[in-house]
């Protein structure tokens, strides 16, 4: 949480970093912030007070939280590689595409976007009836495990799931996978050693914040 905020101050206080790669780095570490400030609380309390118990309410809160940033996080991650596709590979029309405004866009559709789908997945969740044991087979709430406390038939509970994953990770994985290709291509035929590293530098720091990046 530390490095994160951290990042967020020079962000913000270093006029030199007001550029679009480093407003979605900010946004990013702004939301890994925020993972951490939903789950890693009530467990650090488990942890020192033996207490294992989490109201319903909060426990979808958590679940909803947990949710949204996990999709928004899908987002921006496609959109720092769409931003590092116009820089390499449309320089001279990058200024232009990729304006502030346009930066704000995104950022605020992301973020907005994901916790309205995530906020109706969670509602459908919600009225599903639960009985039996009580007991989350987890650490925090997530899916799998309050689909093992419902009674009720959770099948189009599940199809809206996968249809909602299909939407969040995998569109925005396409896109990812498909600026990196056309990055890497660009990258191949500039002639000089030098400018080959200059280029593939300006993508290092996507690695670095988040190393999920490299898996996408």
């Amino acid at each position: 949480m530390a490095g994160n905020i951290l990042i967020i101050a020079l962000v913000v206080a270093d006029q030199q970093l007001h550029t679009p790669m480093y407003f979605f780095l900010g946004n990013l570490s702004c939301l890994e912030t925020c993972y951490a400030s939903t789950i890693l609380p009530r467990m650090l309390a488990i942890l020192q007070t033996g207490d294992r118990t989490i109201s319903v309410n909060s426990c979808f809160v958590q679940y909803y939280s947990f949710g949204g940033l996990l999709a928004a996080e899908c987002y921006l991650l496609s959109e720092m590689s769409y931003d590092r596709y116009l820089a390499i590979c449309k320089p001279l029309h990058y200024g232009t595409l990729m304006n502030g405004r346009f930066c704000l866009q995104l950022a605020v559709g992301s973020w907005i976007s994901s916790f309205v789908i995530v906020g109706m997945f969670t509602y459908l969740i919600s009225q599903l009836t639960f009985c039996g044991h009580n007991e989350v087979d987890h650490f925090f709430c997530e899916f799998t495990a309050l689909l093992k406390l419902s009674c009720s038939d959770t099948y189009l509970v599940e199809l809206m799931a996968f249809i909602v994953a299909s939407v969040d990770t995998f569109s925005p994985f396409l896109l990812t996978l498909a600026s990196y290709i056309f990055i890497v291509a660009t990258i191949l035929r500039i002639p000089t050693t030098t400018g080959k590293q200059k280029a593939f530098s300006t993508c290092s720091s996507h690695f670095i914040v988040h190393p999920s990046t490299g898996l996408l």
